[in-house]
């Protein structure tokens, strides 16, 4: 173990290259037993030759793992059984990751990557979150990044959908990034859910790291979906990844005068799989998997649509009706437009507002704009 974790510390040697060396020396330990004349033949640094040649990193790696246990983590081998098998298909795994919460349990459901641009609209947000919700209530697992946006929306609505989410860093297990998202990463773990990452503890939030990152995340998924996204989003490098990978690629349809849906759309015309609802999805997984899912195939001439979203839930009152049915999922409304709507005084709709959030039925938002929850 301790040879593996100072290979994965050591300057300059990334994941094709630990590879190239374990293929080369047999193992961890071999690397460490090459001599200047073997390592120098692989032109590797300088700086890389003298750092394994000193075992310059071994002392601080059994540090590392003792670090790790601490914070309740454990580390995975490329060679350990219990390596994710996915991950391990891809052209260039890492050969360790750090792992925190039930990563067992998360490793052996099936997952499906959603990802998407940090600043997310509306529709996005909500679409990400219903999306993922279903996908956990019908146990499926879903994998995206702890970033702002359709990330964070993706993994609450999991959470939401009683299910398995797995976010994988672009930080040591350690560090959170976004700050803001350290209690959603505590979240992640709590419900049984896990975090992953190959970086070293205390690796800061480097912005090469993070694009580095999402091969992981298509990875650990047997497919990978793109909700927003614009014409240089980090997502599209997600989508590119997935494809290489030999996973499914699918995305969101969006307003075609939104910049955010120039990424999805484009990916739609170029051949991703266009979804409306998690059954779109789960088609996509290998037949032993969706079959387990999906309910029994009904006559093709018959279009299955998506639950409707107007109906309002059990259990409010009329006035609190009423207030919900002038919301909409996919846009926002002020307060002072709701107040106009509604013709109540300001501390009325102000206390109903309140009352269905609590009941988490509506999104409070920025500058005092509201929208429905899916």
């Amino acid at each position: 173990m301790k040879n593996w974790i100072s290979l994965n510390m050591t300057p300059g040697i990334g994941p094709r290259a630990a590879i190239s060396l374990l293929e080369r020396f047999g193992s961890a330990d071999g690397v460490f037993h090459a001599t200047r004349r073997e390592l120098e033949s692989l032109r590797l640094r300088a700086e890389t030759v003298e750092s394994i040649l000193k075992r310059e990193f071994h002392d601080p790696a059994e540090a590392e793992l003792d670090r790790v246990r601490e914070l309740g983590g454990d580390i995975l081998l490329l060679d350990d059984g219990s390596y994710p098998f996915l991950l391990r298909e891809i052209p260039d795994p890492p050969i360790l990751i750090y792992v925190r919460g039930d990563w067992r349990a998360c490793f052996e459901a099936p997952s499906i990557a959603v990802i998407g641009s940090r600043r997310c609209s509306t529709y996005g947000e909500n679409a990400a979150g219903m999306l993922a919700r279903d996908l956990a209530e019908h146990e499926v697992g879903v994998v995206s990044g702890l970033a702002r946006g359709i990330d964070t929306a993706a993994h609450r609505g999991a959470i939401q959908g009683k299910g398995r989410t797995i976010g994988v860093l672009g930080t040591g297990i350690d560090r959170i990034y976004p700050k803001e998202n350290a209690k959603l990463a505590e979240a992640i773990v709590d419900s049984g859910g896990a975090l992953v990452t190959q970086f070293p503890l205390e690796t800061p939030p480097l912005g090469e790291n993070f694009p580095y990152r999402n091969r992981i995340i298509s990875g650990l998924s047997y497919g990978v979906l793109l909700v927003e996204a614009t014409d240089r989003s980090g997502s599209l490098i997600t989508a590119r990844l997935a494809s290489e990978q030999n996973r499914e690629v699918l995305a969101v349809p969006g307003n075609i005068t939104s910049r955010n849906s120039i990424g999805t759309n484009y990916l739609i015309k170029s051949g991703a799989k266009l979804v409306q609802q998690w059954q779109d999805i789960v088609c996509e997984l290998p037949v032993e998997i969706s079959s387990r899912i999906l309910p029994p195939k009904l006559d093709d001439s018959i279009p299955q649509l998506p639950k409707q979203p107007g109906l309002a839930p059990a259990g409010l009152n009329e006035v609190e009706r009423t207030v919900w049915s002038y919301l909409r999922p996919d846009e926002t409304l002020h307060f002072d437009d709701l107040l106009a709507k509604s013709r109540m005084k300001f501390g009325e709709l102000n206390s109903i507002l309140v009352a269905l959030d609590l009941k988490d039925l509506i999104r409070v938002l920025p500058g005092n704009h509201y929208a429905r929850k899916v």
